[in-house]
């Protein structure tokens, strides 16, 4: 894992939200990258910070003296004496405490929005999801549970062990044939995925159900030398993932958007 890759995450893992496969990327990564661990610790003493009882802020020197010379000016015009016990008026005892009160509040602001400008979107999670998923089925091989060039022996496979039907193409006279197909985990719930071929390079397409249902289409993302892309078609989400050229990804891609026809259980 990258040094960027982990400073997005490290606010993810600090509230414990990363899935196993990240956490112990991310834990590896830490033990031997020292800027990446500060930035972690730095997170950590921010947040203690924060949830302290306490959010004094000691005011500056000169602000000091500025509000007390107003005070004392204030105090002339009212005709309190300089040697009696003194008091001060209730507007700026309140002025002062919502300032202060001010303050504790844009700190504690701009801690959320730092974190959540630096947490990783929904989108960028799922593609680092996406490629820890094709790098594992081809590492740990285990690409396919059904292996077959027949989109109708690959498509009924899966009905039982999903709770929708994926679609299905081959797309052999197009130079993408299809080979099989698996059950993956992603976003936290089972999905199909698909197993096509270039030439001799693998195609992943992960597939589940859409609860936006909008079409639409993602430019390609690289990611340590894979091309990864997103669309969403018939009430389905789609990823695509592997190490082919760009222009092959998005073809591919172009091809499945004309001919896939999803139809949900």
């Amino acid at each position: 894992m990258s040094c960027e890759l982990t400073q997005r995450y490290v606010p993810g893992y600090l509230d414990g939200e990363l899935d196993l496969v990240h956490t112990i990327e991310m834990e590896a990564h830490l033990k031997g990258c020292s800027a990446c661990a500060r930035e972690l610790e730095s997170l950590k003493a921010l947040r203690a910070g924060l949830q302290r009882n306490s959010l004094a802020y000691a005011a500056p020197a000169a602000l000091r003296e500025r509000i007390q010379s107003s005070l004392r000016e204030d105090s002339s015009r009212t005709g309190v004496r300089e040697g009696k016990t003194g008091w001060w008026p209730s507007l700026n005892i309140w002025q002062l405490a919502g300032a202060f009160a001010l303050l504790a509040l844009i700190s504690v602001t701009g801690w959320q929005l730092t974190t959540r400008l630096r947490a990783p979107s929904s989108d960028q999670r799922i593609a680092a999801e996406v490629f820890t998923s094709h790098v594992r089925s081809l590492e740990a091989n285990h690409l396919m549970d059904v292996a077959s060039t027949d989109q109708h022996t690959v498509k009924p496979w899966f009905d039982g062990k999903l709770d929708f039907s994926p679609p299905v193409e081959d797309l052999a006279s197009d130079g993408f044939p299809l080979v099989g197909g698996r059950l993956d985990y992603l976003e936290g719930r089972e999905v199909a995925a698909l197993v096509y071929q270039r030439r001799k390079h693998l195609i992943n397409v992960f597939v589940w159900p859409d609860a936006n249902g909008t079409n639409s289409t993602k430019p390609i993302e690289s990611r340590q030398g894979y091309n990864i892309m997103k669309w969403s078609r018939g009430g389905f989400q789609l990823w695509a993932v592997s190490d082919v050229a760009a222009p092959d990804l998005a073809e591919f891609v172009r091809l499945l958007e004309t001919r896939t026809a999803p139809e949900s259980k």
